[in-house]
C-alpha cells in the first residue's frame, strides 16, 4: 500500500499549524487549531483505509481482498461527531467570556501564578514510608483463617 505523498505534507501541515494555534492565549485561535487537528486525524484515517475498492457489501463472486476496509470510513465519521461537539462546547466557552468580560484572551490568574511559583517538596507528600503498612498486629494474622 503506497500513501499519497500530498495527503502526508497536507496532515503535517495541519498538525503543524493545529498544535501551534493551541498554544496561543486567543480561545478563538484556540478553536482554529482544534479544528485543524481534527481534520487532519480524519485525513490520516482516511489514508489508513488504503486505495478505493468495492463496497463492503457481500457477494459470492468477489474475493475477501477486493473489497473496501469500512472500519476507517467509520472512524472518520466518529470523528466527525466528536469535532463537531468540541467546536459546539468551545463556541459557548467563547461566547460565555465575550459577555462576561469582552476579551477573548484568557488571562493569567494570580492562584495561578501563586501555584506555580511553589516549591515541588511536599513534606507530607515526601515523607518516609515504613516498610510494614498494615494496620493489623501479629496477633490478628491467623484468626480469619478458622
Amino acid at each position: 500500500m503506497s500513501v499519497n505523498l500530498t495527503l502526508l505534507l497536507v496532515m503535517g501541515v495541519l498538525y503543524a499549524v493545529g498544535i501551534y494555534l493551541l498554544l496561543e492565549r486567543s480561545l478563538t485561535r484556540v478553536l482554529m487549531g482544534l479544528m485543524l487537528l481534527a481534520n487532519g486525524t480524519n485525513l490520516l484515517l482516511l489514508t489508513t483505509g488504503g486505495y478505493a475498492a468495492l463496497a463492503p457489501l457481500f457477494d459470492k463472486d468477489i474475493q475477501p481482498g477486493e473489497y473496501n476496509d469500512p472500519l476507517p470510513q467509520a472512524l472518520i465519521l466518529t470523528s466527525i461527531v466528536i469535532s463537531f461537539a468540541v467546536t459546539a462546547f468551545m463556541l459557548g466557552i467563547i461566547y460565555r467570556t465575550w459577555i462576561l468580560a469582552r476579551q477573548d484572551e484568557v488571562q493569567d490568574d494570580l492562584e495561578d501564578r501563586r501555584v506555580a511559583n511553589q516549591p515541588s517538596f511536599d513534606a507530607e507528600e515526601d515523607v518516609e514510608i515504613p516498610l510494614e503498612t498494615t494496620e493489623f498486629d501479629e496477633t490478628t494474622k491467623g484468626r480469619g483463617k478458622q
